[in-house]
């Protein structure tokens, strides 16, 4: 009795692809944790600026977070590595260090992070103003200084109102490092494609790159809602208080 799928194309040595769909894998989660972290990063950054920064930040702020969320991230992506990369390494010519080389997954990292970090920036922003005043209020009355209300106050106090708006973007990420196939990047789906087009066996090979895709997004769900849920007891505990 025949079958649809070769499964001993699977295989972890060849003649198998097992290894390259698995460092693929590997390439992937690396990048949508890299790129997810700098996203965060830039997220508190940025929400912190368009609430409490000058004017000048604050438009500058505005105009990054409206043009990456019009621009389709296939065309950021392109954008951000060719010219990106191109104008970083010019720049560190033109102050004397030389052209800068950026590995793939640097760039890949970086590229990611941007895009995240414009969402970041909104789902912080709206998470901090959730926050009740009073609670910043009374910070800001024992004499903290505004840094010291941020790290003790605001952000712990928030992180239940970001916490469903961040596992989005987490989400996003993972699905984001696909994308990156299109500069030659081997992450799972180039890994997936080269398989495929070596051994023209496209619906083993795709289906299981989905199957990791999904696999990874459900144990990302589980360890969001554990998270979310230690976040929120304090809440839960004064509602019913």
């Amino acid at each position: 009795m025949t079958t649809v799928f070769d499964f001993s194309l699977l295989a972890y040595d060849p003649p198998g692809w097992g290894r390259v769909l698995l460092v693929g894998f590997w390439h992937s989660l690396q990048l949508a944790a890299g790129g997810y972290f700098l996203g965060v990063v830039i997220g508190i950054l940025g929400a912190a600026g368009k609430l409490y920064g000058g004017k000048v930040v604050r438009d500058l702020l505005e105009v990054y977070t409206m043009v990456i969320r019009a621009v389709p991230e296939l065309v950021l992506i392109l954008l951000f590595y060719y010219v990106g990369t191109d104008l970083l390494s010019r720049a560190s010519a033109a102050l004397g260090f030389g052209r800068v080389d950026i590995d793939g997954l640097t760039a890949g990292i970086m590229v990611i992070g941007l895009v995240q970090g414009a969402y970041a920036t909104e789902v912080f922003r709206g998470a901090i103003r959730a926050v009740p005043f009073g609670q910043i209020e009374a910070a800001r009355a024992f004499g903290m200084p505004g840094a010291l209300v941020m790290r003790r106050v605001t952000l712990p106090a928030m992180l239940p109102h970001a916490l469903p708006g961040m596992a989005n973007l987490w989400m996003i990420a993972t699905k984001d490092t696909a994308l990156l196939a299109v500069i030659g990047f081997s992450e799972l789906t180039l890994a997936a494609r080269q398989a495929a087009g070596a051994t023209r066996a496209y619906l083993l090979f795709f289906l299981t790159a989905g199957a990791l895709y999904l696999a990874l997004t459900l144990i990302s769900n589980v360890i969001f809602k554990r998270v979310e849920r230690r976040a929120r007891r304090g809440l839960v505990s004064a509602r019913q208080a």
